[in-house]
This record gives structure tokens, C-alpha cells and sequence, in this order.
């Protein structure tokens, strides 16, 4: 029996159902790379953010993602090039899809049930979107945001519903505006951590604000 269609599982119609020791037998999840390019980079390296945002609330498989983030690593490492760019899914399958198998063979109608005692079995994982959410999001240098915008256009072939893309006024992953991360490095204010950063506030004991100048 195959796969079924991904319009059977797309609404958020049931609880959170995640595996645990009560629902064992779980399939892995296609996707198993959450980060990919030049994961290593500084956060000084790469000061552009775009982001793929789902305008719907629905449910994304998880074939759907590996899909999707095969597409774009793709497409930016042929016109970018393979260190031209972070990218990160944001989004994690752990909701478990439930599948009732009816038999279709001869005489199914004295094995089966029907609808008594239907509760399914695992058959996939999906990840749960709500409206306005980020989906993936790639960190790169101005010369190639064009390419990262249509990556992330093709993107939007891979899932169902409505997605959009958007150029973020944040440094890379950051949550610091690129004018303000400009004049916060120039003071010193900027504590490096990996792809991210912090912001000294200049709180605490004077002897740790001298240690650091």
C-alpha cells in the first residue's frame, strides 16, 4: 500500500499526537539535515536574512521539507556557490500521521471492521505551521540575496497552501537591525556567538565593564 496523499493530512484538525513511549513503531523523518552551507560562519560573515513565512495554518510532511531544502541548496550552491550561503529549516517534524489500512482483497468484507476500533497506525511524520511562522531561513552576503529569493521561490512549489518571501531587516540570524549591529560592533557591544550574537547592555559590577575595554 503506498503513501497517501499529503491533501489527506494537510489541516490541523487533532491534538499534538508526538511519538513517546505510548506511540512507538514511528517512521523516521525524511529530512534529517536542519542546517546546511557554510554553517560555521561568523556572524559578521553574512549580514543578509531572507525568510520563507507560511501565510496558512496547516501541516507540512516531512518528504515535503527534504524536498524543499534539496531544491534551494541546489539552486544557490550552482549560482552562489557552495559557501555562499547558511540555511536553516526552522521547521520539525514530530507530529505522528495515523493511518486505518482496509484490506482490498478478496473476501476483506469478513477480516475487516470498518469503522470499529479505527484508530491507526503510525504511517509518517509531519510538521505543525501556524500563520506569519518562518519555514527556512537563509543568511548570506548582499550580492547574492537575488539568488536566495528565488530559491526560496521555488520553495514554494514543494508545499501546499501560501507562502511568501522576505528580506529581513536583521543582521543574518540576529534579532539586531543591520544599522543598529553596524554601531553596536563599532562600540564593542557585540558579544560573537557563532551565528549569532549578544548585546552588552552595560549592566552589572564596573570591574567586569573595565575588564572588557
Amino acid at each position: 500500500m503506498g503513501r497517501r496523499p499529503a491533501r489527506c493530512y494537510r489541516y490541523q484538525k487533532n491534538k499534538p499526537y508526538p511519538k513517546s513511549r505510548y506511540c512507538r513503531g514511528v517512521p523516521d523523518a525524511k529530512i534529517r539535515i536542519y542546517d546546511l552551507g557554510k554553517k560555521k560562519a561568523d556572524v559578521d560573515e553574512f549580514p543578509y536574512c531572507v525568510h520563507l513565512i507560511s501565510l496558512e495554518k496547516e501541516q507540512i510532511s516531512s518528504e515535503a521539507l527534504e524536498a524543499a531544502r534539496i531544491s534551494a541548496n541546489k539552486y544557490i550552491s550552482k549560482h552562489g556557490g557552495k559557501d555562499s550561503f547558511h540555511m536553516r529549516v526552522r521547521l520539525h517534524p514530530w507530529h505522528v500521521l495515523r493511518i486505518n489500512k482496509m484490506l482490498s482483497c478478496a473476501g476483506a468484507d469478513r477480516l475487516q471492521t470498518g469503522m470499529r476500533q479505527s484508530f491507526g497506525k503510525p504511517t509518517g511524520v509531519v510538521a505543525r505551521v501556524d500563520i506569519r511562522q518562518i519555514m527556512i531561513s537563509i543568511r548570506v552576503k548582499q550580492i547574492n540575496v537575488v539568488h536566495v529569493i528565488e530559491a526560496l521561490r521555488r520553495c514554494k512549489y514543494k508545499f501546499p497552501g501560501r507562502q511568501k518571501v522576505a528580506v529581513s531587516k536583521n543582521w543574518g540570524f540576529t534579532n539586531v537591525s543591520r544599522e543598529d549591529y553596524t554601531k553596536l560592533r563599532g562600540e564593542g557591544r557585540i558579544i560573537v556567538k557563532g551565528s549569532h550574537c549578544n548585546v552588552r547592555m552595560g549592566h552589572g559590577p564596573l570591574a567586569d565593564l573595565f575588564k572588557r575595554t
